[in-house]
This record gives C-alpha cells, structure tokens and sequence, in this order.
C-alpha cells in the first residue's frame, strides 16, 4: 500500500504541486471523487462553475506516448575527393531527420554526367561508411532521381524526404535532377558549404603538383608550365574557405574522455582525406575507449615533404573531425610528441602506420619519448593509398581533368555570381 502511495504521489501533472497535492489516502481519494462528481451533469449546473478550474489539470496527466516510426532521409552524390563540404552537407541533411540513407553514385553515372571520377566506388563507400552523421549506405545509386528509382526509396528504404543542396545539379540535357521528387512534395534543401568544392581541389592538385619539385609557392608566381595564365588564376585555385569557430564545434563531439579511459594518439597530415585515412583511423580507435588525432600545421608538412598540403590547416581538421572513429583533434599538433603532451591530454598509447608521407631521414624520431616510455605501437595501415598517389592519379590524367573542370567550373561561376544570402546555417 505505501509503495503504491508513493508512486502515485511521484506522478507529475494533476497530483504534483496543484490544487490536490494534498489529496492523499483514502480520504483524499473519496474528496477527489466528489469534485469530480461536481464537475458533471450528475449534479445539474452546479457542476459548471468547477469544471473550467479542473479540466485544464486533466490535460498534464501523463499518457502513453505511441512510438513513432523514424523519419528517414534520403541524400546522395558522387563523393569523389571527399572534402568538408560533403561532410557539411551530410551532417545538415541528418538534421532533418532521425536517420540518413546516403547514396553513391555508380562509377558509370559519374562519367556519362561528370568525367571520370578520381577515387573507385569502394573508396568512396569507405569515405561516407566513416562520416560519424551516416547511417546506412546504398552503393551504385543513379544520379538522376528517376521516378522507378523514387519509389524503391519510398518503398524498400522507407525514406520521407530527398535532400540536396542549394546549388543547382543538371543532367546533361539541362533538367533537373531531383525535379521527381520536388513534384511529390518529398523535397528538402539545405545549404552548400562555401569555399570547396572537388572541382576546386582537382585545380589545387594539378597546381601543387606541378610545382612541388621547385622552391615556388603556389601563392607566388606560377611557371607557365602550370597552366596559369597570371596571378589572378593562381588565386582562384586557392582555398576560399573561412573557419569559424561555430563550424568547428558542429563537427565536434564535444566530450572528454570518461575518467579511466585509454586515451589512443594518431598524428599526421590527413592531406587530401582518403579511404586509407578512414581505415588506419579505424584500427587506432579499436586499440583504446578514446582516439586523440594531431593535425600538423602546413608549415611543418612543408618543411618535411617539400610542398604545401593541398588543403589547409583548418579544412583537414573539419575532414579527420567529421569521421566517426575521432573523438578529438589538436589542431596544429606539434611534430614531436612530448612527455608534457603525454601527461596533458593523458595518453595511454601512440600508434602510427606503416604507411607514411614525407622525407623523415636524418631527423630526430618524432616518437622517441613514447618509444621510451613503452606506449608506443606501429600499426599495419590497412591501405596503401596516400595523399601522394590520389593527386598522382589526376595528374597523369590531367586532360581527362582539365575537360571536366572547365565543365564544372562554369556551372560554379554561375553560382557563385547568382548567389544571394540565405539565412540559417551559414559557414
């Protein structure tokens, strides 16, 4: 008797600081009975004058809640050269719904509407399978929204809506892509991420890599060889890209590792985000409770390879963030990793892959101290793609990509000259 007094005083709503929270035991129960009695027809008009002060107490009565079926959200995309800004567009599409279903578009597709493509269709899967926002992934999927294709993602995937971005996406004969979907009402837009795009990393890696064997910065003057006819192209090659602080923390987990937690350290460059960044990421993470992953600055890869990364500081730190295996990034890390560093974040082992980029001969081994202290692991990299290797695959198809470029660049100078301010998540 007392256990269920005792629940039924904890009920939130009509017993819970009201007009009755005193009502308790029988005798509360049989004054309870009255007014309510005194709230119908039961006593004629009598009832009237209390039923307006009792009803709205009815109403915070706690009631089963029936569970509702997720909403599940549909967004597809070539994802070659996965940048931050595939990312972006992923963790807002999620926003929309409870899960998001991403397809990847078919390597034949991508060549009949785009160009060939940079990265192989497993590549690409393991890119978005590692985007922490992903849920489910469906491989070859068609790049036009056609109507056979809609209705097995309405009917075999359950999906609600169609997300895309604010940029336009055409066939090859101008039309729309997702024109299907906006008929039905099964359409959803978010914003484009500003300052990246593929075609602009292309244009950065056929830059970069035409001048990596001379003393010439890409933000100085550019050997004819490059391709450039002035300044002016050189500039529109670089990242247009501006960090904020707020974008960084939409990436972020935003926790600390739990008191006890291993805490496993991975550090590098993460140039140009591939799939063997994805899975070398993966095999650290298996080894602790909680990955911490150093990002170098440019001017440390510079001094080490030679040439500055393709993408810059703060774009590679939003690409090794958005992966679902990183729990934590230091942005900038130093090359070296010290006791100090050891104690601060409280690390409990470093790994590195046997897979590497850079000239490291005759420096000092950057992970002496750990070697010492008995934390250290080289791991096998279960990948042998590096930075190096996918610029070199647009490099020695540098006419296919030039093509696909001039195709591409013209539809985002477009863009870019329309472009209008949209409020809500901006960059």
């Amino acid at each position: 008797m007392m256990m269920g007094l005792l629940a039924f005083e904890s009920n939130q709503g009509l017993w819970n600081g009201g007009y009755y929270s005193q009502l308790f035991g029988i005798g509360g129960v049989m004054i309870t009975v009255a007014i309510l009695m005194l709230s119908t027809s039961y006593f004629g008009g009598i009832g009237a004058p209390f039923a307006p002060y009792f009803w709205p107490y009815l109403g915070q009565v706690p009631k089963k809640r029936e569970r509702k079926r997720p909403v599940r959200v549909y967004m597809d995309g070539c994802f070659d050269l996965m940048h931050y800004g595939h990312a972006n567009a992923l963790r807002q599409a999620k926003l929309l719904g409870d899960q998001l279903v991403v397809g990847v578009v078919s390597d034949e597709e991508i060549v009949a509407n785009k160009g060939p493509p940079v990265l192989s269709m497993e590549e690409r899967l393991t890119l978005v399978s590692g985007l922490k926002w992903v849920d489910e992934v469906i491989p070859n999927a068609p790049y036009e929204i056609t109507e056979e294709f809609m209705n097995t993602l309405f009917n075999k995937y359950s999906i609600d809506y169609i997300i895309h971005g604010d940029d336009p996406c055409l066939l090859p004969d101008g039309t729309d892509a997702y024109a299907l979907a906006k008929k039905v009402g099964r359409y959803k837009q978010i914003k484009r991420t500003e300052g990246v795009s593929s075609t602009d990393i292309v244009g950065r890696i056929l830059l970069t890599f035409k001048q990596k064997d001379s003393d010439t910065d890409v933000n100085a003057a550019v050997d004819e060889k490059a391709g450039a006819k002035s300044n002016g192209e050189v500039k529109s090659q670089l990242s247009h890209f501006l960090p904020t602080s707020r974008r960084i923390m939409q990436f972020s987990n935003g926790q600390a590792p739990s008191p006890g937690a291993r805490v496993v350290y991975i550090d590098g460059a993460f140039d140009l985000f591939h799939a063997g960044h994805v899975e070398i990421l993966r095999s650290a993470r298996q080894l602790g409770d909680f990955l911490l992953v150093g990002i170098h600055d440019d001017q440390s890869i510079r001094d080490r390879r030679g040439y500055r990364p393709i993408m810059h500081l703060h774009e590679r730190t939003l690409s090794v963030l958005a992966c679902r295996y990183v729990d934590e990034v230091i942005i900038g890390a130093p090359w070296e990793v010290s006791k100090d560093m050891i104690t601060t974040f409280n690390i409990s082992l470093v790994v590195h892959g046997t897979v590497a980029e850079g000239n490291s001969a005759g420096e000092i081994d950057p992970y002496a101290v750990p070697k010492s202290m008995g934390i250290f692991q080289t791991i096998t990299s279960p990948k042998s793609i590096t930075s190096v290797s996918v610029g070199t695959r647009i490099v020695d198809n540098h006419e296919a990509y030039k093509k696909r470029n001039l195709k591409k660049k013209a539809s985002e100078d477009r863009y870019y000259t329309q472009k209008k301010f949209v409020s809500g998540d901006y960059n």
